[in-house]
């Protein structure tokens, strides 16, 4: 196994880890040493991977979407699929990119509570991650109108729509706990069915 390989690996197995310790003690109350104890490596040693505790932590949002904005491509290109289709396997994939990632979810909503303690706008935070998402969804439903399969919709309001359905799972997931979002995902292949020009 190449060094390179190596490193990738204890770095996935460092933040496996570190969300167990964010998730048990919160964002605010965790620390560097306390990450490297539970991997049982010197903070010397979590420095070769890491900066610090809140490097971690962006660096596991960066993977999630990394691997949404992955699938999503792969979709997008998908020449087989109408307009319809793609929408709902988009939204479809990130319920289940979301069901994946319970425990970062549960870390990114102690940290945006943390932050409006201390008089931050958590909104304007989310929405800098989250506008590529936006953006995508939007640019799927112009292709859809443009193709024919989605009616004429003000794709600003389109957009907001599906969106809300990440924000309603994430609701379920992170405060409600709920174990699934098995209604939820059909509730979303209803709605976007709604959009089609043919149902």
């Amino acid at each position: 196994m190449s060094s390179a390989i190596k490193h990738e690996k204890r770095r996935d197995e460092i933040l496996t880890k570190a969300l167990d310790v964010f998730v048990e003690e919160g964002f605010e109350n965790t620390t560097f040493q306390k990450i490297a104890d539970r991997c049982d490596i010197t903070r010397t040693t979590l420095y070769i991977y890491f900066k610090n505790k809140k490097d971690i932590f962006n660096y596991s949002i960066k993977l999630l979407l990394e691997k949404v904005e992955g699938g999503i491509r792969l979709t997008q290109s998908d020449t087989l699929l109408s307009s319809v289709e793609k929408i709902t396997k988009v939204l479809l994939d990130i319920l289940g990119h979301l069901e994946e990632n319970r425990k970062l979810l549960y870390v990114i909503l102690d940290y945006l509570l943390h932050m409006s303690k201390t008089n931050v706008d958590p909104g304007k935070r989310v929405r800098r991650r989250t506008i590529r998402l936006r953006h995508i969804l939007a640019s799927l439903v112009i292709d859809g109108i443009k193709t024919g399969d989605i009616k004429p919709v003000s794709v600003k309001t389109a957009g907001d729509f599906l969106y809300g359905f990440i924000d309603a799972a994430i609701f379920r997931l992170v405060v409600l706990r709920q174990e699934n979002l098995g209604e939820l995902r059909k509730t979303v292949g209803f709605a976007v069915k709604q959009f089609a020009t043919s149902q």
